[in-house]
């Protein structure tokens, strides 16, 4: 029965018996039909999209100023063309296959595709509506029961979120959970079927270090210091202006967003009076201009204060852009761009999250790589740039969640296309098929069409003869792989 959300802060105790009662509905229930799964996401779709108007009041109130544009686009809209290819897409997706060498050999077998049962979903602050639904409707699609914690930064979203799928769930089909540090600590070591996590690789590593205890499988959505790369011959304005805008989506509060600017040498000058003339169009002013978004929370403000502080005290240049001043009240923290960064300066080594952008000089592609290769790998990387030579090498010699060329994040968006992480930057995939696979088990189920048993064929007495065939097969493998081997 649907109604009211449940109370802000569970317990261990009050969270278990949710996730006891999703899990005994779901084996009541079993792995739900087409109909039933897509009646589960169109719920969930329009439990978001009917409450259009509180949830864009709600964010703007939660980080102080966010325009209604971006809040549309990005927590409600940008999910819903991967939603709609998840949608149409599941019949298909959730037959059972055929293994073609198992009926060769005398065993028809299947791989069944089945619900694992709950799943988690634990949501971060910047696009708390979206990082939560998006993964949220896969796991529906995927057949499964969904517990979603929201973001306590978020709080006033957070309400408004929980009480319309309240009103569109059963807390035993969908239920969201509220709560600071201690209700997330407790929701990571409940015994899910699978764990999914959006947010810092710091939290990261508690959260899948939790769900371990319980041998949860883990999908981590984390960030990383992402960077760009001004290749030769890169038309400079237009990579400016990409590059200025992309770091001040959302005010930089996005993992996608570039941290650290590659510019050949020579060209950085130019580089960094064309991004300040860029966000000066596009912020002319910023103590008071209604289309600023502002830093979420205090201690944000204050962390991404002291990053700029240190590079500067440490002999960094920083260029501010216009003539407004940080306003702590506000907390709207003017863009700046920053040369001569070196490593021993914190903004070298943590991911910036705001509106920061470091641009450093490189007189060879070398340089990048190594740079890059020597730090943990990030959530995406850029190359602005024809699809040279110098593209190819720097694919082929670094590694990242994914790349776009010529912009950012497009690979986050293409429908279909599988989005995470790798290494410190996150763990696992999700978006269209890769998503609906990551919350599905993939069951073997061989069936013996053999006029004899497998395991009595195994058991002594052993003849003479058996054992000359597997030494004979043992033999004729190893000139078989010694015959490739001469071959390359």
């Amino acid at each position: 029965m649907t109604g009211r959300a449940p109370a802000v802060n569970l317990d261990a105790g009050e969270l278990r018996r949710l996730l006891e009662a999703q899990r005994a509905a779901f084996l009541a229930e079993g792995p739900p039909t087409v109909q039933v799964r897509r009646n589960r996401i169109d719920r969930l779709a329009l439990a978001v999209l009917d409450h259009a108007d509180a949830l864009t009041a709600a964010l703007h109130a939660d980080f102080g100023s966010r325009p209604e544009l971006v809040s549309l686009t990005t927590d409600l809209l940008g999910a819903l063309p991967d939603v709609h290819l998840v949608r149409d897409s599941l019949e298909a997706w959730m037959q059972d296959e055929e293994v073609p060498a198992g009926a060769a050999q005398g065993m028809p077998t299947q791989l069944q595709v089945r619900p694992k049962g709950v799943v988690g979903v634990i949501g971060p602050w910047n696009f708390p509506v979206s990082l939560v639904f998006q993964p949220a409707v896969e796991a529906l699609a995927a057949g499964n029961r969904v517990m979603i914690k929201f973001s306590e930064v978020a709080s006033q979203t957070a309400a408004v979120f929980a009480e319309a799928v309240a009103r569109a769930f059963d807390p035993a089909e969908v239920v969201v959970v509220r709560g600071g540090p201690a209700t997330a600590a407790a929701f990571s070591s409940l015994p899910l079927d699978h764990l999914f996590f959006t947010g810092s690789t710091p939290v990261g590593r508690k959260v899948a270090a939790a769900a371990g205890a319980n041998l949860v499988p883990v999908t981590l959505e984390l960030g990383g210091k992402n960077p760009v790369v001004v290749g030769p011959g890169a038309d400079l304005p237009v990579v400016a202006e990409r590059v200025a805008a992309q770091r001040m989506l959302n005010a930089g509060q996005v993992c996608l967003c570039p941290d650290d600017v590659f510019v050949p040498t020579g060209l950085v000058d130019g580089f960094v009076a064309a991004c300040r003339e860029q966000l000066a169009r596009f912020f002319p002013s910023y103590a008071d201009d209604p289309g600023v978004v502002s830093v979420v929370d205090d201690a944000n403000f204050a962390r991404i204060s002291a990053l700029v502080d240190d590079a500067r005290s440490k002999g960094a240049t920083v260029h501010p852009v216009g003539s407004a001043l940080p306003d702590a009240g506000t907390r709207r923290l003017p863009p700046v761009v920053i040369v001569g960064v070196t490593a021993d300066m914190a903004v070298a080594q943590e991911e910036v999250f705001g509106p920061v952008l470091v641009v450093h000089a490189y007189s060879s592609l070398d340089e990048v790589v190594d740079h890059l290769n020597a730090r943990p790998a990030p959530l995406a990387a850029y190359w602005y740039g024809d699809d040279g030579t110098e593209y190819r090498d720097f694919l082929r010699r670094t590694t990242s969640g994914g790349v776009t060329r010529n912009d950012m994040a497009l690979h986050h968006g293409v429908p279909g296309a599988p989005f995470g992480g790798v290494g410190a930057s996150g763990h696992g995939a999700y978006h269209g098929r890769v998503g609906f696979e990551t919350f599905s088990h993939r069951r073997t189920v061989t069936v013996n069409a053999l006029p004899f048993g497998v395991a009595p064929s195994m058991m002594p007495p052993y003849s003479d003869g058996t054992l000359a065939k597997a030494r004979g097969r043992v033999q004729s493998q190893r000139e078989l792989f010694r015959m490739r081997l001469s071959a390359d």
